[in-house]
């Protein structure tokens, strides 16, 4: 769920500077694919998981009517008065929710909807990026956040970071963030918090860049990237999310209805890949188990056991594009084999 940045103060790194990217129009990811391949036609109810800035959410509209419905959730009560106040022309055909993915089936059942389409972009959205209240950003100053919902409660970045020992935060920032320099950074976090705790994403972002030779800063990214990617997967516990999200999507899916997930990260694609491919399968019984016992039924069908990449075209045009990968699915009916 990308979208754009304000234009960002620029902040000084040991020995160098890092340059913000220019601001872009807000535009969803892989638009064209997700409408090719879930099809949305008059008269569907769709649920848009992610709202976001409310791109897919008007497509899908423009598509569906008349006689169809999009139900958009979101765990920002930002996006959610955003879009309402946007799309109050369509009246009841659009409705707009504060939950989370794990909210998703109580919601749509609290709805009466039961969904022709399910659509989940996953990530993060220009609306919370571009606002440095917010703590997402290493480009701009702001408190050390990262919560989805800021009025939910639960720990924020800085709880983290200023409470987890050393081990704890190198295991986060290798397991979440994938970060090579975990430790090295996690070892400069836990020195530096003893003259002073972390309080913004600029003094976060500055002790992560020195933490990290020079020379071993990564080509195309900002060196505190990882490190802001895992605290942001930690503080809105986005993989178990993510989980219940995806069996909560099928779950409230007609027989025929279809399922398109964009991820961003290789976490999230593994996650969604691993779940969907065993909803697929017939039998999850051990390889070696020459006789099925566990009653598995496959409730998915894959249109493709390979994700659908963005155009190069559209990488050319949003470059923020170029790690998105799309996954579809539809569901079966009880009786399909």
């Amino acid at each position: 769920m990308l979208g754009v940045m304000s234009k960002p103060r620029q902040i000084r790194r040991p020995g160098a500077q890092w340059r913000a990217a220019p601001a872009r129009v807000h535009e969803p990811v892989m638009l064209a694919e997700l409408l090719e391949h879930l099809a949305p036609r008059p008269g569907d109810h769709v649920v848009d998981a992610t709202l976001g800035g409310g791109g897919t959410a008007a497509a899908f509209l423009s598509r569906i009517l008349p006689g169809g419905r999009v139900l958009a959730l979101d765990r920002d009560p930002v996006a959610v008065a955003r879009a309402q106040e946007r799309f109050a022309q369509y009246g009841g055909a659009f409705q707009a929710r504060v939950a989370s993915f794990s909210e998703l089936e109580k919601v749509a059942q609290e709805d009466g909807l039961q969904a022709d389409i399910v659509v989940m972009d996953l990530g993060i959205s220009s609306i919370q990026l571009d606002d440095p209240d917010r703590g997402f950003s290493f480009q701009v100053e702001g408190p050390l956040d990262m919560r989805m919902n800021p009025h939910s409660g639960g720990v924020t970045a800085a709880d983290i970071v200023n409470t987890s020992n050393e081990e704890e935060l190198a295991n986060l920032f290798f397991s979440l963030g994938q970060e090579r320099h975990a430790r090295a950074i996690a070892r400069a976090i836990v020195t530096q918090r003893l003259v002073a705790p972390f309080l913004t994403t600029t003094q976060l972002a500055e002790a992560t860049a020195a933490a990290i030779p020079r020379r071993l800063w990564p080509p195309h990214i900002h060196p505190a990237t990882r490190v802001f990617l895992a605290l942001r997967i930690a503080v809105n516990d986005e993989l178990n999310e993510l989980q219940a999200g995806l069996l909560a999507a099928i779950q409230i899916l007609r027989p025929g209805g279809r399922l398109g997930v964009i991820s961003f990260h290789s976490l999230e694609d593994t996650a969604a890949k691993r779940l969907l491919h065993n909803l697929a399968m017939n039998c999850v019984c051990p390889p070696p188990q020459p006789i099925c016992t566990c009653a598995h039924r496959a409730s998915l069908r894959l249109p493709s056991r390979r994700a659908l990449r963005p155009s190069a075209e559209e990488v050319a045009r949003n470059p923020r594009a170029r790690s998105a990968l799309l996954r579809t699915a539809i569901r079966l009916a009880p009786a399909d084999p």
